[in-house]
This record gives C-alpha cells, sequence and structure tokens, in this order.
C-alpha cells in the first residue's frame, strides 16, 4: 500500500512542473526573492497582477541581461532566502539582504548595489521621540530578523515588536499600538512617508549596504556578478533605476563617487503612490477585486494539490501506525506510539523547516513538492492515528473473535470486519482533518510555494487591503472545504445504511431511536 502511495506521489510531483525539483538551465540565472516583502524592492504590480516590479527587479534583470542570462524568479520567504540559496533553489538572491558579518559567515556578498540608513517614525502628535536613545523604554516595531531588529536589541530597554509585513507595523502605529517604527529607510518612505498620521524624526542612523547573496562555493558566479554591477554603476544605468524609485541619496552618491545632479525622474514612486490615493469608487474596488481571481485561483489550485496529496498519506500511513499499535508486536507498537508521540510533540512548521532544510545536510534532497506533502502528510499521519485507534478500540472484541472463529485469518478479519467497523466511527473527524490541513497547507509557503495565504499576502502588502481582500480569501477558503465536507456526510449515510437497519434509521430520524439505545 505504502509503496502505491509513493508512486502516486511521484506522478503527482512529475504531473505539476512548478513543484519540479529546481534545476539552473543553461543562459538562465535563477533569483531568489520574496514578493511579500513589498514596495520599492519587488511586489506585484498594482496594474498587473502578474507582472513583479521594483528597483532590485530592474538591478537583477540588467545584471543578467549584462551576463547573457534569462533571469528566473523563485519565490522564498524573506527570512528563507539564505537557507534557500545553500539548499540551491536558485543562484543568486536579492531583496533587502543587508551585508552583516552574520550573512557573511554563510554566504558570499557581492560589492553594494545601494546603500541606506535607518528611519524612526512616531505619530504626529508624538514628541517624546526626537532620536535613538529616546525609544529606551517604549515599544518599538520592527522587522523580523533585520538590522534595525540587531540596533533596537543593543540599545536596550525597548519592547520590540517584530514583523514579516511593513504596512502593518505603520498601521499598528497609526493605531496606537506601537510608540515608534525603526526600518531600513527605502521602507520608511514608502510606506510610512504617504501616511498623514506618520512622520520622521532624527537624523539617519547608521549605515546599512545591500548586496547579492551568492553561494560561497561559486566564487566564478561572483565575479561576474561584480563586473555586472560595477559595469552598471559606471554607466550610469543603476542610478537611474533608484532616482526612478526615488531612493538615490547622499550615502549612494557618495558610495558610487557620483555627486552630479539628478536626471531621472522619480516615475515609478509617483506611480506607487498615485496608485494608493484612497479615492476608489465602489466599482473601482469590484474592478480591482475581480483583478485578483486568477493569481488567486492559480493559489487556491496550489492549495488543493498539496492538500489532497497530504491528506491521502496521513490517511493510509495513519492507519498503518493505528492497526501497528493496536494489533501489532510489542516492539512495532511501542515504535508506533513515540512517532506518534513525537510528531504531536512538535511544530509543525519545524518538521516541514527540517526536511526541506535540514534533510539535504545528509544527503537527502526532496523536491518542494515532495517535500511539501510528507511534511504535512506525516505530520498528520499522527493525528490520524489517534482517531482510528480510537475507531478500533470502538469495536467490540468480540466482533474479531466471531471473524476468527468463522475461520477468517487475522489479516481478513482487519479488512472486512474491524477496519470498516472503525472507519465508519471515525469519518467525521476525519474530515474535521482534512478541513485543518487545508488551512495548515499556509505553512508550505515556507518552503517557496505560493499558495492561498501567501497570494493574500502578496496582494494586501500591495494595495494595504487586509479587509476586502481577506473576506475573498476567507470565502475561496470555504468554498474549497464545503464539498468535502457534503461528501463525508454522504459518505457517513452510505456507510449507515451498511450497518444499521432501516427500521433503526427510521426510528432515529422520529426520535423513537432516544427509547431504544
Amino acid at each position: 500500500m505504502m509503496v502505491r502511495l509513493l508512486l502516486i506521489l511521484a506522478f503527482l510531483s512529475c504531473s505539476f512542473p512548478s513543484f519540479a525539483s529546481v534545476t539552473t538551465q543553461p543562459g538562465e540565472l535563477r533569483w531568489g526573492g520574496d514578493t511579500e516583502g513589498g514596495a520599492p524592492y519587488m511586489y506585484q504590480d498594482p496594474d498587473d497582477m502578474n507582472s513583479l516590479v521594483g528597483y532590485e527587479v530592474e538591478i537583477i534583470e540588467a545584471i543578467a541581461s549584462h551576463m547573457g542570462m534569462k533571469p528566473i524568479f523563485v519565490q522564498n520567504g524573506w527570512d528563507n532566502l539564505i537557507p534557500g540559496l545553500e539548499r540551491r533553489l536558485y543562484d543568486v538572491s536579492i531583496d533587502g539582504l543587508e551585508i552583516t558579518p552574520e550573512h557573511q559567515d554563510v554566504v558570499d556578498f557581492s560589492m553594494p548595489y545601494y546603500v541606506t540608513h535607518l528611519q524612526i517614525a512616531v505619530r504626529r502628535d508624538n514628541f517624546d521621540i526626537v532620536e535613538l536613545d529616546d525609544c529606551k523604554g517604549r515599544v518599538m516595531g520592527t522587522l523580523k530578523q533585520s538590522y534595525s531588529q540587531y540596533v533596537l536589541e543593543t540599545l536596550g530597554d525597548v519592547e520590540i515588536r517584530t514583523y514579516e509585513d511593513e504596512i502593518n507595523a505603520y498601521t499598528d502605529l497609526v493605531n496606537g499600538r506601537l510608540d515608534g517604527t525603526l526600518f531600513d529607510a527605502p521602507i520608511a518612505l514608502y510606506y510610512g512617508g504617504p501616511m498623514r498620521e506618520v512622520k520622521f524624526v532624527g537624523p539617519p542612523i547608521g549605515k546599512i549596504e545591500y548586496g547579492i547573496a551568492v553561494p560561497k562555493d561559486n566564487p566564478e558566479l561572483l565575479d561576474l556578478i561584480n563586473s555586472a554591477v560595477t559595469s552598471l554603476r559606471d554607466s550610469g544605468k543603476l542610478r537611474s533605476i533608484l532616482e526612478r524609485w526615488n531612493l538615490w541619496n547622499p550615502m549612494v552618491a557618495e558610495e558610487f563617487h557620483d555627486l552630479g545632479p539628478v536626471k531621472t525622474q522619480p516615475v515609478m514612486y509617483d506611480k506607487w503612490i498615485e496608485s494608493h490615493r484612497p479615492s476608489f469608487s465602489l466599482m473601482d474596488r469590484v474592478k480591482r477585486y475581480s483583478s485578483f481571481m486568477p493569481k488567486l485561483g492559480t493559489a487556491a489550485l496550489t492549495t488543493m494539490k498539496v492538500s489532497v496529496a497530504s491528506m491521502v498519506l496521513a490517511v493510509i500511513f495513519g492507519l498503518m501506525l493505528a492497526l501497528v499499535r493496536v494489533f501489532g508486536p510489542a516492539p512495532l507498537s511501542t515504535l508506533s506510539m513515540w512517532y506518534v508521540e513525537i510528531v504531536r510533540g512538535t511544530p509543525v512548521l519545524i518538521q516541514l523547516f527540517f526536511i526541506f532544510y535540514g534533510l539535504p545536510n545528509i544527503g537527502v534532497k526532496l523536491s518542494p513538492f515532495m517535500a511539501r506533502v510528507i511534511g504535512l502528510g506525516m505530520n498528520y499521519a499522527a493525528y490520524e492515528a489517534e482517531i482510528y485507534r480510537a475507531g478500533l478500540m470502538s469495536v467490540p472484541v468480540g466482533q474479531m473473535e466471531a471473524a476468527l472463529g468463522l475461520g477468517m485469518t487475522r489479516r481478513e478479519a482487519l479488512r472486512h470486519v474491524v477496519v470498516p467497523q472503525a472507519v465508519r466511527m471515525v469519518l467525521p473527524p476525519v474530515t474535521n482533518d482534512f478541513i485543518s490541513l487545508l488551512k495548515d497547507s499556509s505553512l508550505v509557503s515556507v518552503i517557496t510555494l505560493v499558495d492561498l495565504t501567501k497570494a493574500y499576502g502578496q496582494i494586501a502588502t500591495t494595495y494595504y487591503d487586509y479587509f476586502g481582500t481577506g473576506i475573498i480569501v476567507a470565502a475561496i477558503y470555504f468554498l474549497l472545504g464545503y464539498p468535502f465536507i457534503r461528501l463525508a456526510r454522504w459518505t457517513e449515510r452510505k456507510m449507515e445504511a451498511s450497518f444499521v437497519p432501516d427500521r433503526v434509521r427510521k426510528n432515529r430520524r422520529t426520535g423513537l431511536g432516544l427509547r431504544l439505545f
């Protein structure tokens, strides 16, 4: 049974090219980034959700063009970009990655393509915070695992709240949940700058250098990247890109030894501001939400593929664990018990990280699809095993004894008598588990998957719209799960017809069953 299941999963992996193992083809430059990181780095074009824009998108495309290669984007979570580079999911990574000693211990960096600083933001009615030292004793928001978080931790006596989405931090600032925020200046410019309730205070803090991350064992690629960055800098192409996004500053000018006047208008910054003006009519919002549907539909299909394949594995493997624990020999029964306890006692996110990023260290490299399915499937198998065990224990012992007395083997008794009755009893909780797995599939976005929840984050950070988009995504999740609920109820009725006499079912419907049982 397990061999057949693995063959099915292998077929599914081959059938869905987007889930195949990542391999670089000749002439391609695969680069990793996180579209949920938002403007101005990289994000979905508000006018075309199928198009990726951002100043770093333009930079990597210019670098690939200089190298005579085709850029291929690979989605990954921002805090997993460097582990993904070690995992060889892509050749390079660019997404506001700061050149720090900690990062340089793991990967190599190109020469800086951008230099900036940290910026404090507070509400306009706040006059208590005017410099970094004033943040002591305050509640400050910042980006998770960033240089700004390190600065606040070093400052001490600060309650730090970290965020994965910048817009949420500035929204909390406006709503009074934070006293201030500390972000890279480009983030502050694009997310805090347009908010009337927010102001910037204090002088520039620190010096931040962004570089393109390259694996340590590929010095040839690093040399090519550095050569391309140098060429773009010297030709003025890099400055033009930065000016288009309103990112040219004195620190960059000093780094590039280019102190001349501004030559390019900030057209992309102006476009960003214009696209976020709060003057949309109801019809405009309907059109905008309609434009989300293709992207959300693709993400929903991805969610269903992972969920169904994972649940198939969970149901089959969980049933095997339960049978071994209840009817197997003592050593195997104990092994099954410990598997269930260990898996249930550790977070599924840790298990996914271990399978996808940890196992390659010992030579086990699973494709993204197989890692997702095996991670979720084996996790939920532990819960399914306990459900099945309860169902098996609820079948009277006399059923097994009667089957053996009729001449059945132990295997035949389990297959034809005990297991069918147990399955009928556990069908409702198994259905509930599938609904839970459908929602937990959002966790697999940490291993390069754009599922429904990840698509929601990308769209919401692009348009600052968590409310309307959230309602749409919630409705899609409901529509995905509801047919399976109906299917389970139909299956219950069919299975009940096989085990319960018509007279008893009729009495249950009329209420007489209460006096019979």
